[in-house]
């Protein structure tokens, strides 16, 4: 399965609510879930953003309807990143 990272931002609407933040994560761990996909971390961070996560989902496409589903709530702004293991890294480096 693809691999992705998700850089949040809290919006004013976020930040407002941010005693809901906990929730709002779990929220989001049971979405990946349910769209068949697994998260392997979520951490709320300091810094230039206020939270990370890494997951799996089936496709660029359901991680795309995922994260848009995140935007549309109003509470945060997400950056995505895919991502490789390193396994997978290491075989598509031993072609170059």
């Amino acid at each position: 399965m693809p691999h992705y990272a998700v850089l949040v931002s809290w919006t004013e609407e976020g930040i407002r609510n941010v005693g809901k933040a906990p929730q709002r994560a779990e929220e989001f761990r049971r979405a990946v879930e349910a769209a068949g996909g697994k998260v392997h971390s979520f951490l709320h961070t300091m810094g230039a953003y206020d939270a990370v996560a890494a997951f799996e989902l089936p496709s660029d496409e359901v991680a795309n309807e995922l994260i848009l589903k995140v935007g549309a709530r109003g509470y945060a702004r997400t950056v995505t990143l895919k991502g490789w293991s390193t396994a997978e890294f290491a075989k598509l480096a031993e072609r170059l």
